[in-house]
């Protein structure tokens, strides 16, 4: 993918920013005008409305979880003192007493057995009454939620 930005519309109080882009899927694609959001870092949060959504009306601060992540999926909602994960599918709030039960999406890496056993590195769930004592083991939930939704 090739992007062109052509203008930064930065929202600090808010913690993302607008970009208009020129992308191109190919260097022989036209190319196509869009408008994407992005936290304050340079990570892809999408498009203005789930930055509007995340970030102005939840107040979470989001974040990646991996240094080679380009895309948020976890943050911090200082507000509800709350840790969130999510995807294009699903979002969950996380903090403090928070228990692994079975069936929820922490509990499950989002992959087949398969895959797990050839790529462990990849199951970041938590086993079945985990329970969250400290800020850090919300946010390890919130990062087990995403990726089970993602």
């Amino acid at each position: 993918m090739i992007k062109e930005i052509l203008s930064r519309q930065r929202m600090p109080d808010y913690g993302y920013e607008l970009r208009t882009e020129l992308v191109k899927m190919n260097v022989e694609d036209e190319p196509m005008k869009m408008v994407n959001a992005y936290s304050l870092s340079g990570s892809y949060i999408g498009n203005p409305k789930t930055a509007y959504t995340i970030c102005i009306k939840r107040g979470i601060k989001p974040e990646t979880y991996t240094k080679e992540d380009r895309t948020c999926s976890i943050g911090f909602c200082k507000k509800e003192n709350k840790w969130y994960g999510w995807s294009h599918r699903a979002m969950y709030g996380f903090t403090i007493g928070d228990k692994v039960e079975k069936g929820d999406c922490t509990a499950s890496s989002g992959y087949t057995d398969e895959y797990i056993k050839e790529h462990p590195q990849k199951d970041l769930s938590l086993p079945v009454g985990f329970t969250s004592k400290t800020m850090d083991d919300a946010r390890r939930m919130a990062i087990a939620f995403a990726e089970s939704v993602s």
